[in-house]
């Protein structure tokens, strides 16, 4: 009888972690959650009382927070089987307009929170050789959005920072997929007041991510017409992508919301 597989999720109270962390305690996973905000965590349990599911709220920008919950989930249960860093934030910002803070609370949050996340663990998972570390990225990542330059700096550099890990972790026998949502129906693009082409319903996103993982697809884009999308994007030349992309709508300014 094989045994359950063991996995360790950061951003897991909402959007696509708690999609994710649905989706793994139906397919009988032991669970470690990681977020800011303990009550979710806690309901989510409450919604899934035969999972085993163990919570540690905590910031992923708060590194030694995230290896204090690594240690824990790794004496309680042993090395995962799959770590997904999944924490992230989108917030408009403009430079120029004094919005320097959100800039790197962007970037603290969904790059370097994805590096604390896989340093707790990859260092044992190499030695284990087993594993598999996952990354949210995201198709904002492929070129640099008007408005969105924070977020899709951060994204662009978790790219890049999952495929040199890719390569890095390979020899160890430690697989490294990344995720590059489109646009998902979640509460952060809820929020978005332009339209979301192919937008695609969470709880689908997350069993097509878990099936990937499951193969160790090394880079995979849900909805798939987004891969096509993307590699245009790749491919416009920039006196065009210029022309296009100056009067698109914008995500507003998160300095503005306050």
């Amino acid at each position: 009888m094989s045994q359950p597989l063991k996995v360790f999720i950061t951003g897991a109270s909402s959007g696509i972690g708690a999609a994710l962390a649905a989706e793994y305690a139906r397919r009988g996973a032991i669970l470690g959650l990681v977020a800011r905000r303990a009550d979710a965590l806690a309901g989510f349990r409450q919604s899934h009382p035969q999972s085993s599911v163990s919570l540690y709220p905590a910031d992923v920008r708060d590194a030694e927070a995230l290896a204090d919950a690594a240690r824990a989930f790794i004496e309680a249960h042993g090395l995962p089987d799959i770590v997904i860093a999944n924490a992230g934030v989108s917030q408009g910002a403009i430079t120029g307009h004094g919005d320097l803070a959100t800039f790197r609370d962007v970037m603290d949050t969904n790059y370097f929170g994805m590096v604390a996340t896989f340093e707790p663990f990859a260092a044992a998972m190499s030695a284990a050789r087993r594993g598999t570390l996952v990354g949210i990225a995201s198709v904002a990542g492929v070129r640099g959005l008007p408005g969105s330059g924070a977020y899709s700096a951060s994204k662009a550099a978790a790219l890049a920072y999952l495929e040199a890990l890719r390569v890095e972790m390979r020899p160890f026998g430690v697989s490294v997929v990344t995720i590059a949502p489109g646009y998902i129906r979640t509460p952060m693009t809820d929020k978005n007041p332009y339209p979301m082409p192919f937008l695609m319903d969470v709880d689908h996103f997350a069993a097509k991510s878990a099936e990937a993982i499951a193969r160790g697809t090394p880079f995979a884009i849900f909805p798939w017409p987004m891969r096509v999308a993307a590699a245009l994007l790749r491919m416009l030349p920039r006196w065009l992508y210029d022309r296009v992309f100056e009067r698109a709508p914008r995500k507003p300014r998160a300095a503005a919301d306050h």
